[in-house]
């Protein structure tokens, strides 16, 4: 993840432009969702997706309209889509109200952004490789195990924003 250890902000658009949006601090941890869903949803072999906190994205043009979607967990899965040409550009998975999975194919830079962690393998296409020094896991992970401290950090902040 090279920008979570540089000051540069990350921005990003739909693929119509209406809807611009920054990061304004580093992602806190990388997803790379290889699950049925985020197959049928993205229409590719997997989902990239950095998680950030709600106040972290300042959308600078346009609008997001919410649309529920499947999940492979069963929890809700709502999908932040441009209104105008309907990109998916970030999406809250499982109720977690005060951080978002960002859609890193939306980045004006998304080679900015690799992968933490590799998820839902089980459900992986044969012919993707997943490079040996990547962590893969066939479901899951403990978060606890994967994230750097500093951004358990936040995700606690996150995660209980009164400090509850």
């Amino acid at each position: 993840m090279p920008i979570a250890e540089s000051n540069s902000t990350l921005k990003g658009q739909c693929a119509c432009g209406a809807l611009r949006y920054e990061l304004t601090q580093p992602p806190m941890f990388t997803h790379c969702c290889h699950c049925t869903q985020c197959q049928k949803l993205t229409g590719s072999a997997f989902a990239l997706n950095t998680i950030i906190e709600n106040d972290c994205i300042e959308i600078l043009s346009g609008t997001v309209a919410v649309t529920p979607g499947p999940s492979e967990s069963g929890r809700p899965h709502d999908i932040y889509r441009c209104p105008s040409c309907q990109t998916a550009v970030w999406s809250d998975y499982g109720g977690r109200p005060n951080y978002r999975f960002v859609r890193v194919g939306t980045l004006d830079d998304p080679s900015a952004i690799e992968p933490d962690v590799h998820i839902f393998t089980r459900s992986k296409l044969d012919w993707v490789v997943i490079p040996d020094a990547q962590k893969a896991f066939e479901i899951f992970y403990e978060v606890e195990e994967e994230w750097p401290p500093s951004m358990l950090k936040r995700r606690e902040a996150a995660l209980n924003p009164a400090g509850m």
